[in-house]
């Protein structure tokens, strides 16, 4: 029951990093069919799954540009 708490926990902690990935990778895969690689040898868009990892890639790390942020720290820990 405890790790069904805790991963629910992390989904909601980690809920803009999620959909930035799943948002990448729908775009990964709208990419490879739009555009994809008409020789075969693109690395990136020559197949879905590679487009669809890459893509989900940069959505995560896009989505931390929307994360809220850092907590202000206590002044008395803080070295001065």
């Amino acid at each position: 029951m405890q790790k069904k708490l805790n991963m629910k926990n992390w989904i909601i902690k980690n809920k803009t990093l999620l959909i930035g990935v799943a948002t990448g990778a729908i775009a990964g895969y709208l990419y490879y069919w739009q555009i994809g690689c008409n020789t075969g040898t693109c690395a990136i868009s020559s197949k879905p799954f590679n487009s669809m990892v890459y893509f989900g890639v940069m959505g995560g790390i896009a989505s931390g540009i929307f994360k809220k942020g850092a907590k202000e720290e206590d002044p008395e820990t803080t070295i001065h």
